[in-house]
């Protein structure tokens, strides 16, 4: 008999003081979320995601950081060249199944913001990004710029970030198949060297309060130059089971325009999460 399909949530807490209700009194406040989802049975997996949110806000400077991560494992399929059993005979495709890591990410990033007025600030911003199955290895940007803060209302918060940057890329190695060869040949190419530019650097955050529980999250970023430009956005409903708790549903879409010569990954990474989230 099969066994049955097992998913569930883990909830991290996290060991935080927690102050002040008030965004702006200078205090840190912020959010941990991760989200646990275990099968086993005819398909076997592991998926782990978490994410960890820090704000700080006076009258003069505001401070944003995050530290984000996502850790797949799962059953894949690979095919393999099955040599002919006797001599002279043609070789045939098989395929093989193994319990092996299917995504590996890491995601940081912080930035600091001096108050010119009420609404517009200068801000730098530090991002770094570490993908296993991605088109680049890593990827960091540090960047400086004009910020503008829109709307800051019960209901709605909107705010743009604008500025140049400098952004250092690793691409992954090519995969070279030769096929002039029987059975054909798959090898990895040279590490190439990595890349370096002027970006220009724009971020949209908004934020909407249906009601006191319930509220809607988007983050835009884009880091592009003439050689690829870099998309994600960021898209989450929350909703509060308590002053500290809540349950948090998102979607996160992420592109590059261009990938390195021999690459095999697509240029669009989709992620589909529920999570639980305190607050503090």
């Amino acid at each position: 008999m099969n066994k049955t399909l097992l998913a569930s949530a883990l909830a991290l807490a996290l060991p935080f003081a927690a102050h002040a209700a008030d965004a702006n009194d200078g205090n840190w406040h912020g959010s941990g979320e991760a989200g646990l989802a275990l099968a086993s049975g005819n398909a076997k997996s592991q998926n782990l995601n978490a994410k960890l949110t820090l704000k700080k806000e006076d009258d003069l400077w505001k401070y944003d950081f995050f530290l984000e991560a996502q850790r797949n494992k799962g059953d894949v399929k690979s095919y393999t060249i099955v040599p002919p059993s006797i001599p002279g005979g043609a070789y045939t495709l098989g395929t093989t199944s193994s319990y092996q890591l299917t995504a590996n990410r890491y995601n940081a990033g912080a930035s600091a913001g001096y108050k010119l007025d009420e609404r517009s600030y200068v801000v730098g911003a530090l991002r770094y990004e570490h993908d296993a199955f991605s088109p680049y290895t890593y990827q960091y940007t540090a960047s400086i710029g004009y910020g503008y803060q829109v709307l800051k209302n019960a209901e709605n918060e909107l705010s743009f970030e604008v500025g140049p940057g400098y952004k250092v890329i690793q691409p992954i190695a090519p995969t070279i198949v030769n096929t002039t060869v029987n059975p054909p040949l798959i090898t990895k190419g040279a590490q190439p060297d990595s890349e370096s530019g002027v970006v220009l650097r724009g971020l949209v955050n908004y934020k909407h309060n249906f009601n006191d529980s319930t509220s809607l999250v988007n983050t835009f970023l884009v880091e592009g130059n003439g050689d690829n430009t870099f998309l994600q956005n960021d898209l989450g409903l929350q909703v509060k089971m308590s002053d500290h708790l809540a349950l948090k549903a998102g979607y996160q879409v992420r592109h590059n325009t261009q990938l390195p010569f021999g690459s095999a990954a697509k240029k669009t990474d989709q992620l589909l999460t529920t999570n639980l989230v305190y607050g503090f």
